[in-house]
């Protein structure tokens, strides 16, 4: 048995990285809650951002969650979540890193404009991500297989996961949807979350709806999650 703890945040897109990576691997472990507004004290001897998720597995205490998951891929090596192939494993090292500098925040570029011109900004430039996903990601490497690396599901699936469950905020928020031309990028989605680890780890729309709506100053939905 594995003497591993996790401190994550429910609605933490990268706790929900890590939260998948020790589901896929089948790894035992303790969750402990954060409560982010109220974190415990010495939770920054932990965690030294005061961020989730963080992990301590014996002596060894790490956050960030790509570290975090590397660290895992590393000490629990079966199933493996990365390609053996160096030059294949630096490739998706490069995706996963498109994922944290390019993708994310288009993202929130996107839902968090503070006006019509920096959300219509948002939209093309995460449009443009989304098609370059498409063109130069998933046409190039997945083959036929339906995730990122094809046949194997990755640190890369992993890596893009969170914001894909939260597209129905862009919905709600900012009337977007997947464009017509990333079928591809679609059919990889309804993939990755029909996995059982992504399921256990996955919250409901209006969870998100409830939240964003808050962050974005929005009245609260009618019948949304409190």
């Amino acid at each position: 048995m594995s003497n591993l703890q996790l401190y994550f945040a429910k609605a933490s897109t990268f706790s929900q990285r890590t939260r998948v990576v020790l589901l896929e691997k089948g790894i035992d472990f303790t969750q402990v809650e954060i409560d982010l507004q109220n974190k415990p004290e010495g939770y920054t001897q932990i965690s030294h951002y005061g961020k989730v998720p963080a992990i301590k597995h014996g002596d060894v205490e790490l956050y960030e969650s790509a570290i975090i998951n590397e660290y895992l891929e590393e000490v629990f090596p079966e199933p493996s979540l990365l390609p053996d192939d160096p030059a294949q494993k630096a490739i998706a090292r490069i995706w996963i890193d498109y994922a944290n500098t390019r993708f994310v925040p288009a993202f929130n570029k996107f839902l968090r404009g503070k006006d019509a011109q920096e959300q219509e900004q948002g939209r093309r430039e995460f449009t443009e991500v989304l098609l370059y996903i498409e063109q130069e990601g998933l046409a190039k490497l997945s083959g036929d297989g339906p995730y990122w690396l094809g046949e194997q599901f990755s640190l890369v699936d992993i890596s893009f996961y969170p914001w894909f469950e939260r597209l129905p905020v862009l919905d709600h928020f900012r009337s977007f949807a997947l464009p017509a031309e990333t079928p591809r990028l679609q059919t990889w989605w309804n993939a990755v979350r029909d996995r059982d680890s992504i399921q256990v780890v996955a919250n409901p729309v209006d969870y998100y709806v409830q939240r964003f709506a808050k962050v974005l100053g929005q009245p609260t939905p009618v019948g949304a999650a409190q």
